[in-house]
């Protein structure tokens, strides 16, 4: 599968090691990593401004900047109540956890496909998706036998990091977690979950209708408090994860070179699991599974800003922010609001055929 990637990796772990020992800030590659986030960014901004505008109600977009503005204490703006509570309460809290969600999506897809090896990967590679909805789905269903008095947020978001750990410690031996062993362990574990969550759909009655659009993935009932619980999960990580975009590009050179350029290899393939399923785990328990903004995103920035990672986690991570608000945006513009999740697998499914098909054209 990754056949067509082999020359990219190869070229950006020959830059890594040739730059290791300069700050990033000081060379082309920082340079480069901080025109492509500012310009991403101000996009980010634009269509999070135009998301605001659009809904049932037509709210112009110097109404939304009034009563924005209007809530901090500075200013004072004549903004009707109805238009502000849309704007204050309803909408900016969505686009707000659209933008959060979406940017961990596309920074733990950069990571998974780095990693793997593998333009194919995607953050649920590892089952930290399905150890979600496990979690979820247990918790919409069965509410009493969910443990400590986890919501169904908690729930999820437990549920992912125990799949996450199950799949590195069946693929863990003797200190050592060989990426083949760690992707068939994956499989597995998604393969088993898969089956619980069909006997939970099975048992789950009154409650199917509930399961179902939680699993399609969902941001329709965000609030504030979902941003300021994600906001500095999501943050952290990714700014772990950016830390470790050197050795990552290093890793990609193979784990004996890797290790022979002063790389701890199997402390880098901890950090970057754990951090990049934590990323995972925040997004799905606040969204529910929206595929493919982890695969298609990475995918387009590397064409777009080369396949070195000090540059395209940043720039997938606010590519996929912005990708995700305007993928919610079209999800509640028609006359029936449809689970973000459609949208996204309506625009990632062709995508991944086309994929696919250049991986069989490079393999000819």
């Amino acid at each position: 599968m990754g056949a067509g990637t082999g020359s990219e990796t190869d070229t950006a772990g020959a830059e890594a090691r040739s730059e290791r020992s300069v700050p990033i800030g000081t060379t082309g590659v920082g340079r480069r990593a901080v025109a492509w986030s500012a310009g991403l960014a101000v996009a980010l901004l634009g269509v999070a401004i135009g998301s605001a505008t659009i809904g049932p109600v037509h709210i112009a977009s110097t109404v939304v900047a009034q009563a924005v503005l209007d809530a901090l204490p500075w200013f004072s703006f004549r903004v009707p109540d109805t238009a502000a509570t849309i704007v204050l309460d309803l909408r900016l809290p969505r686009i707000a956890l659209a933008a959060i969600v979406g940017s961990a999506l596309g920074g733990a897809g950069t990571v998974m496909q780095g990693f793997f090896r593998n333009p194919m990967a995607d953050p649920s590679i590892i089952g930290v998706s399905t150890g979600a909805a496990v979690g979820a789905v247990g918790w919409i269903v069965f509410p009493l036998a969910v443990p400590f008095g986890l919501g169904l947020q908690g729930a999820a978001f437990a549920g992912a990091l125990i799949a996450a750990f199950a799949v590195y410690a069946i693929a863990t031996e003797d200190g050592r977690t060989p990426v083949a062993t760690l992707l068939l362990a994956g499989v597995a574990i998604q393969t088993f979950l898969g089956a619980v969550i069909s006997y939970m759909l099975v048992q789950s009655g009154e409650s199917l209708r509930r399961v179902t659009y939680w699993l399609m993935g969902h941001l329709h009932d965000a609030a504030w408090n979902d941003v300021v619980v994600t906001l500095p999960i999501v943050l952290l990580a990714l700014a772990v994860l950016l830390a470790y975009t050197r050795d990552l590009n290093v890793l990609l050179l193979g784990e004996n070179d890797a290790h022979a350029l002063g790389i701890e290899v199997e402390r880098t393939k901890r950090v970057l699991l754990a951090v990049s399923s934590v990323l995972t785990a925040a997004a799905v328990a606040v969204a529910g599974v929206i595929g493919f903004v982890g695969l298609i995103v990475p995918h387009v920035m590397r064409l777009l800003v080369g396949p070195d990672h000090r540059i395209l986690l940043p720039t997938s991570a606010l590519a996929g922010g912005g990708f995700l608000v305007a993928a919610d945006t079209l999800a509640r513009s028609g006359p029936a609001e449809l689970p973000v999740g459609i949208v996204t697998a309506a625009v990632g499914a062709p995508f991944f055929l086309y994929l696919l098909r250049r991986q069989e054209v490079h393999a000819l």
